[in-house]
């Protein structure tokens, strides 16, 4: 049933797949058929440890094309062949990937062909890795991976099951229909948003007390940053504009740095109205001091009292003053009645969508792994996700922005 639904959803893709050295290497065959049964022309590009468990002569086979293996293979026509594969490829699907590779990749070394392909390719990459449970828990590995995401890349995350060394864990290739129905979404997500220009908004603001203390809050821009990678996969053209943060600047992604909200309230202003579509994702300071002392305030014996003032409310701004055609999102992070207030903001500022969550769950909070957010529109429609990672929120987030471009 599930070859009959993807029928053709590749039809016309160039995919590039990527083999390497994993004792799944062998399911790669069985991946390479359900690409091409999908409408997809497949290459197969492996590494030689994976050669060690699939010959060449069987993906070549299958494919109906030269497997590529080593840098200094014959080339069937004058280009350089890894940037030529590399520019006429849709999509980059490498499964199963080993630590090995994962790490090559997250420290752009390119030694072989696959990770030179890899380095040269600008098309939309998928990531399957299989591997040891525990290689696949060690920190530097989780790190590399969190590099590549941040980076753009989608992964189809490993299985919990039996590994081949006899072990119980988390590392087993996922199932090929996850990955194959995964390249679907990537490859046709790729265009949703071309010519579309995005503003997007992350991380808190400081406002500054004196010369070296500041009010901020904790959010770490995790929600805004992976909105930003998403709207970018879909083809936009994406302006983030963020306060300060730890996170690594998202690939493919016009980043212009703030500290106080009035900062980012002008750098917004300006951007506005170029763009077809807003989402206000960062945790902006209502209030700030409204005299800053140009040294550091002195402790003395007596309560200090601080006087505050209002901070422009950039979302209600750029809603008033929306142009017509151009969506504009909220996010409201609450601790009591997140939902009935977050209803109430998207009438106030004129919003077409807002994402609502309670951050008094530790699972949804500014510093977690994860939200449970419920998206509210113009039409009263309110959509309650699960608990998700904040990129699978974001990706959520960006389908209903397409579809309010769309309408």
């Amino acid at each position: 049933m599930k070859t009959r639904r993807r029928r053709n959803k590749l039809k016309g893709k160039q995919i590039a797949l990527g083999v390497t050295g994993s004792i799944a290497a062998y399911k790669a065959c069985d991946l390479a058929r359900m690409l091409i049964k999908s409408g997809a022309a497949v290459t197969p590009v492996m590494t030689e440890n994976a050669t060690r468990f699939v010959t060449p002569l069987t993906l070549s086979t299958l494919c109906r094309k030269r497997v590529i293996v080593g840098m200094f293979d014959t080339p069937e026509s004058w280009d350089v062949e890894h940037v030529g594969l590399a520019r006429t490829t849709d999509l980059l699907v490498v499964a199963p990937a080993t630590a090995n590779i994962i790490g090559k990749f997250a420290q752009a070394i390119a030694d072989d062909f696959l990770t030179t392909c890899f380095l040269s390719t600008e098309s939309p990459v998928l990531v399957a890795p299989a591997m040891n449970w525990a290689m696949y828990e060690n920190p530097g590995v989780q790190s590399n991976i969190r590099v590549l995401e941040s980076r753009g890349c989608q992964f189809v995350h490993p299985e919990k099951g039996e590994l081949a060394c006899g072990e119980i864990g988390t590392g087993r290739l996922a199932e090929l229909d996850v990955i194959v129905d995964a390249a679907v979404r990537l490859a046709q997500r790729s265009t949703e948003l071309s010519g579309k220009k995005g503003l997007i908004t992350a991380g808190p603001t400081r406002e500054a007390i004196d010369a070296v203390r500041f009010l901020s809050n904790g959010s770490t821009g995790r929600m805004g940053y992976e909105l930003a990678v998403a709207a970018a996969r879909c083809g936009a053209q994406v302006t983030l504009v963020t306060g300060p943060t730890h996170l690594s600047p998202p690939a493919n992604v016009d980043v212009t740095g703030v500290t106080s909200a009035e900062e980012m309230y002008r750098a917004c202003k300006k951007l506005a109205p170029k763009m077809d579509f807003i989402v206000g994702a960062a945790a902006v300071a209502d209030y700030a001091p409204a005299a800053v002392s140009e040294g550091k305030i002195k402790k003395t014996g007596d309560a200090l009292t601080i006087e505050f003032k209002r901070t422009p409310d950039i979302i209600a701004e750029i809603g008033a003053k929306k142009k017509k055609g151009q969506v504009v999102v909220g996010f409201a992070a609450d601790t009591k009645n997140a939902v009935r207030n977050a209803k109430k903001k998207l009438r106030e500022k004129n919003l077409d969508l807002i994402v609502a969550n309670d951050i008094n769950s530790p699972e949804s909070g500014f510093a977690a792994e994860t939200n449970k957010a419920t998206l509210i529109d113009r039409a009263g429609k309110t959509v309650r996700l699960p608990l998700l990672s904040k990129r699978e929120v974001a990706d959520r987030v960006v389908d209903r922005i397409v579809e309010l471009l769309s309408k």
